[in-house]
């Protein structure tokens, strides 16, 4: 017999009446997000066809200049889940504040956020790139929502996910209850659930981290990158090989599917930041993912879920993956 083939609606339904680990309104907004992925997936797709590839004339809150696709993923999200009542605000990392839902529309009882497109340096060279998103639960009744209401710490997330566009599009999502990955059937329009229960490996002998930024690291930073690259000869007695896309999507979505360890630490030529990473939509969704995975995610001194955010585009050193390995790292930067 063929392989039974469940869908993400299906999936999250069995969620909500087997495990409670989702409610009504939480399932139609990670399916409208689902919906909006394909739809990215499509621009993404078409490239050069869609006129979509090159920078804008604008810049970010983080004075980064904006990829057309940027604009046309963000575009996509807000539009998609603005009117369906079951979202009270957004906020996107490319946008400078919180986008209220309109008086006109009814108001939910969650928060989206989400980074439309991380690995935006890989869009015009045809390298993977993907969506994040994480989705909070709105403090208190009132009507009313603010910026503070989006200041949660990463273990109060409702959700998390991201979707990779590249030789598959894929949905990876987390609701509290293990990861699950979907594959993107593109005859067929659909989501399909292709892998369940998914386990990051305790070991690795993979790394990744922007090797050309060694000189200007922490030393506890250094000492770990240099103990992989001294191989068997080294004191870890083994060799490690190493892996960076630039694109964070991408080297997380290697580590749910074999392993291995992604670092993004402490910079020393902007030393007044803590990292270059988002707190709430980079890190904080894909440490969830990655815990509910059996693997960890720090900051190099604490767990990332566990830091209370101070305003909106916060950053922070990330350091998540295979348990071993991070704990290794978060020891060395202890010491």
């Amino acid at each position: 017999m063929p392989k039974r083939r469940i869908s993400l609606t299906q999936y999250l339904v069995e969620q909500q009446r087997e495990h409670g680990h989702l409610t009504p309104p939480l399932r139609l907004l990670i399916e409208v997000v689902a919906r909006a992925c394909k739809r990215i997936a499509i621009s993404v797709n078409k490239g050069e066809l869609g006129d979509v590839l090159g920078s804008t004339d604008q810049s970010n809150v983080q004075g980064e200049i904006v990829k057309k696709l940027d604009l046309i993923a963000n575009e996509v999200l807000i539009e998609a889940n603005v009117w369906g009542g079951h979202l009270a605000a957004m906020a996107s990392e490319e946008m400078d504040s919180i986008h209220v839902v309109p008086d006109r529309y009814p108001q939910g009882e969650y928060l989206l956020l989400f980074d439309p497109l991380d690995g935006s340096s890989n869009i015009d060279v045809n390298v993977s790139i993907g969506t994040i998103f994480s989705v909070l639960r709105k403090v208190g009744h009132t009507r009313g929502v603010s910026e503070e209401d989006f200041l949660q710490p990463g273990r109060q997330q409702a959700a998390a996910g991201y979707c990779v566009y590249g030789p598959q599009t894929t949905l990876v999502l987390t609701v509290g209850n293990g990861v699950a990955m979907f594959t993107l059937d593109r005859e067929q329009g659909s989501w399909v659930l292709t892998q369940e229960d998914i386990r990051i490996p305790e070991e690795t002998k993979e790394f990744a981290i922007n090797m050309s930024n060694l000189r200007h690291w922490a030393p506890p930073m250094r000492r770990y990158i240099d103990e992989c690259l001294a191989g068997k000869e080294g004191p870890r007695g083994k060799d490690f090989n190493m892996r960076w896309v630039a694109s964070m999507v991408a080297d997380v979505h290697r580590i749910l599917s074999r392993g291995g360890i992604f670092m993004y630490p402490w910079d020393q030529r902007e030393p007044d930041k803590p990292g270059k990473l988002r707190l709430l939509y980079e890190a904080n969704p894909m440490a969830f993912l990655v815990e509910q995975a059996g693997g960890m995610a720090t900051n190099g001194q604490r767990r990332i879920l566990d830091l209370q955010p101070t305003k909106l585009h916060e950053r922070v050193s990330v350091i998540l993956g295979s348990s071993q390995e991070v704990r290794r790292v978060t020891e060395y930067h202890a010491a």
